[in-house]
């Protein structure tokens, strides 16, 4: 089990190599030296493997921890964004509505007063066509 954890440790593969490492100096010196030297490369050869399999399942699954914390930033964050737009689009609706309200009532007022001063301008109007006064321009030169 303490094993298992620190497989992906650098300095624990390092020590476990140094050790079998040693194991098979011990191991040359005495008549069962190649075979002892045999089993100890073997061995670091498992334990170095078991650390690169570790690092690469570590590896895998962080990458996967990664994806699943964006999607839930990703989510997380279109919501926000969709309760801003609702809360923003309802309100322009209801300002569209009042300018269309004020904008009517305006209409009505214009109209209104078109109806109370139309006979007023009209009057001037024929007023001013048919009482022609004529007189010389001011830059008219006599000849």
């Amino acid at each position: 089990m303490y094993q298992e954890q620190h497989l992906g440790c650098p300095a624990f593969t390092l020590c476990r190599l140094a050790l079998y490492y040693n194991l098979y100096f011990k191991a040359a010196q005495s008549s069962q030296g190649i075979q002892t030297l045999l089993e100890a490369e073997k061995e670091a050869a498992k334990v170095v493997q078991k650390a690169r399999t570790y690092r690469v399942t570590r590896l895998k699954e962080a990458r996967t921890e990664a994806i699943k914390e964006i999607e839930a930033l990703k989510a997380r964050k279109n919501a926000e964004f969709q309760a801003f737009e609702a809360e923003h689009a309802g309100s322009s609706d209801q300002s569209v509505a009042l300018v269309e309200a004020e904008t009517e009532s305006r209409l009505v007022t214009i109209q209104e007063a078109f109806e109370n001063k139309k006979s007023v301008v009209m009057e001037k109007l024929f007023a001013a066509v048919t009482n022609v006064q004529p007189k010389l321009h001011k830059n008219f030169r006599a000849a």
